[in-house]
């Protein structure tokens, strides 16, 4: 596999809202504080019907992080 390949697939989550982040910056929050170390993946489809959002105070559909170093 080459270098460009493992460069692509490393996925960002922002810290402040453990969303997944496709650029520099959160387009929710607009934090530049972005992590590759993170585990867990959710999406959220629906967030004012789903207990785990609610938890983590998700507002909006999406994909997120669970836990974010």
């Amino acid at each position: 596999m080459s270098v460009a390949a493992v460069k692509k697939k490393m996925v960002q989550i922002c810290r402040e809202c453990h969303r997944v982040v496709e650029g520099e910056s959160c387009t929710v929050c607009g934090s530049s504080n972005l992590s590759t170390d993170w585990t867990g993946y959710l999406v959220i489809i629906d967030p004012q019907r789903s207990e785990i959002a609610k938890k983590m105070n998700i507002t909006l559909p999406g994909r997120y992080a669970l836990k974010v170093r």
